[in-house]
């Protein structure tokens, strides 16, 4: 399932990242790795708030639909 129909509260493992090579590293680059944990905790319209490594994170709609936990 994409990160953007996951629940708030729920925590996710990732299990594969898609699109172009540049888009896999720049999500690499803030922590979205294939067997991280994600946890989302806010949606705003599309974009989503998610809790990675420690941190929070804002991605768009269009990322999180790229991230299948």
């Amino acid at each position: 399932m994409p990160l953007s129909l996951a629940q708030p509260g729920e925590e996710h493992v990732i299990r594969k990242i898609g699109g172009p090579r540049e888009v896999k590293k720049h999500l690499e680059n803030l922590g979205f790795v294939v067997g991280g944990r994600v946890t989302v905790v806010t949606t705003l319209g599309e974009n989503v708030i998610v809790h990675v490594k420690e941190c929070r994170v804002a991605i768009s709609g269009e990322m999180a639909r790229r991230i299948l936990v």
